[in-house]
């Protein structure tokens, strides 16, 4: 369940695998569908659900400004991929796993030092997604088990991907 870190091709990745006891098309409704990503995801989503769209990521309570990005692939429901800002992109691959879905998670970007701040952001967020598709509540905010996770993410990666510290609201990623 903990993020991986590597560099690959020059950029740095983040690699989260979760398996979930739900069939793809419930798992790609709650990354896709604006009532779903609510529940889990850090920003609400602005833009067309289409290869190509241009995307506007909007922090819901204020924690960072408005990010831009557009959306490269749109598969359902087996790949999402957008670009976050200019130099990141999230990449979100469903596989059938009997009746379950192996969700694989990658955050490819540049900046090596914030990769522990945001792990135990994409950690707690996708926590979050796994209580949000089994219909549960999380007995924690995603503010908590961030807290609870990045130091585990510190000190298994370093102080080289480290040196970015905490957001000013612990939400793992500005």
């Amino acid at each position: 369940m903990d993020g991986q870190l590597e560099q690959r091709e020059g950029r740095w990745q983040l690699r989260f695998t979760r398996t979930l006891p739900h069939p793809p098309e419930k798992v790609w409704r709650a990354l896709t569908e604006p009532e779903h990503l609510a529940a889990w995801f850090p920003t609400d989503i602005e833009g067309e659900r289409a290869a190509g769209a241009a995307l506007r990521f909007v922090f819901r309570n204020g924690e960072g400004p408005a990010v831009d990005g557009r959306m490269i692939r749109y598969e359902p429901p087996s790949v999402l991929e957008f670009r976050w800002g200019n130099d990141e992109t999230l990449r979100f691959d469903l596989h059938p796993d009997g009746e379950g879905t192996t969700l694989t998670f990658v955050n490819t970007f540049d900046e090596v030092g914030k990769a522990a701040r945001d792990a135990a952001g994409w950690h707690a967020w996708l926590d979050l997604l796994g209580h949000h598709v089994a219909g549960d509540q999380a007995p924690w905010t995603s503010s908590e088990r961030w807290q609870q996770v990045h130091p585990s993410y510190v000190e298994r990666f370093g102080p080289d991907a480290s040196s970015v510290g905490p957001p000013a609201s612990p939400t793992g990623q500005t």
